[in-house]
Formats: structure tokens, sequence, C-alpha cells
């Protein structure tokens, strides 16, 4: 079942769309009364499409969209809301958005506008066997082995090493994997990272051909020659 986060301050618009979208169209919809609650039901689950409300107070539905595109930068985002002004819309898709529906709006649409958003970006589930020149990751076991040799990993070196393999000779942010890996970008975090990172590049050492590498200002990268 697909699981979508609704971000809605109207609480009488929220409980009618949350049971209609569950009714009829069979999710999970999880409610959120205003960004900073959206934001922290974000953190805590997985969801599959997110439908944000801009107008909402503490924080906007632009500004939670920006934190939600941090964490995740693929997830489906729909904007709703009263305004309708040219502008609004193309900041909209400026910040990332995949669709926008005005107020007041037909709720038969609203859920055409999510199945079809959900069959366009359905993608095939993410890989969890890697091979890293010499090296083999398995995800599902976090064992790294080469020959006859075999390293166990921890869940967090397993989960930041599918994130460097995942995008392989290219940048993983270093804010991309503290926000879904720790929930949290801060300093603590981040060096708490740094000794996974020194673990990982000890495990693959012995082949020439592999190197994680700083990238000065934005992250890091598995090069794999």
């Amino acid at each position: 079942m697909k699981k979508i986060l609704l971000v809605e301050d109207d609480p009488n618009l929220g409980i009618l769309l949350q049971e209609y979208l569950e009714l009829k169209g069979k999710f999970e919809v999880i409610l959120a009364k205003d960004g900073d609650e959206g934001l922290k039901t974000f953190h805590k689950d997985t969801f599959d499409l997110c439908i944000l409300d801009v107008m909402m107070p503490k924080k906007d539905g632009f500004t939670l969209a920006k934190d939600i595109r941090k964490i995740n930068p693929t997830i489906p985002i729909i904007f709703a809301t009263a305004k309708g002004m040219m502008e609004d819309k193309a900041e909209a898709f400026t910040l990332g958005g995949d669709d926008y529906i005005t107020k007041p709006f037909h709720i038969e649409e609203l859920l055409l506008r999510i199945q079809s958003l959900l069959k366009r970006t359905a993608t095939p589930e993410e890989p969890k066997q890697f091979d890293i020149g010499n090296y083999h990751f398995d995800y599902t076991t976090q064992i790294i082995s080469r020959g006859e040799q075999q390293q166990k990993v921890s869940t967090k070196e397993a989960e930041l090493l599918r994130m460097l393999c995942l995008k392989k000779n290219d940048v993983l942010t270093r804010e991309e994997a503290l926000l879904n890996i720790w929930q949290d970008d801060n300093y603590f975090n981040g060096r708490s990272m740094d000794v996974f990172l020194s673990k990982l590049r000890k495990y693959l050492k012995d082949d020439p051909g592999v190197e994680i590498v700083n990238v000065h200002g934005k992250g890091y990268k598995l090069l794999v020659s």
C-alpha cells in the first residue's frame, strides 16, 4: 500500500482528503497540521508521495518542500493552494514540485493526479548487491567480500556504503547522507559519519582501483576504475 504525507492546516479539509484518499485510492494517508509537524513526520517514516498546502503557519509549503528535497530528492510532491497566480506555479516547479492544484478543487481530480504521478515515477527496487572493483558488497547481509575474505559491517556502515554505491563515481552530498541515515545533519553526527567513512576506506584499501574521496564543500565520491 502506498503511503502519502498530507500536510494541511485546515482540519476539516485535511480529514476529508485523508478519508477520501484512504477509501477511494486505497492509500495510507498520514495527516500533519502544519509545516513543522510535516517535516517531523517525514523524518519518522517513509512515504511514496507528499501533498503540501502552500499557505501554512510556522513553515509554508514551499519551505517544507525545500527541506524534504534535502532528504529525498526524488519523492513526488503535489502543491495545493488557494493561490492561482502564475509566479506561485513557477516557484512550485522551480522548487522541484511535480504537480500543482489550485483550491477549490474536486477531490476526484486530486486522486487522478496522485495515481498518474505515482505511475509515472514508479522505479524498480534499488539493488542490494554491488560489485566494487575486486570487492562484492551484499547490503542485505552487510558483508563486504573479496575472494575468501569477508568483512561484516555495521548497519550504518552498510547504509553509507549503499548510498555511495548507488552514486558510484558521482557525488554523495554530506547533507543527503546525514539526513537519510542519521535524520539530522548536526556536528556530532557529522563526526560520527567521518569515523564510518574511515572504516569503509580501510575495508576497501586492498584494491588500488577503489577509493572514497572527499569532494571539498560538497561531500564524497566512491571512485571505481
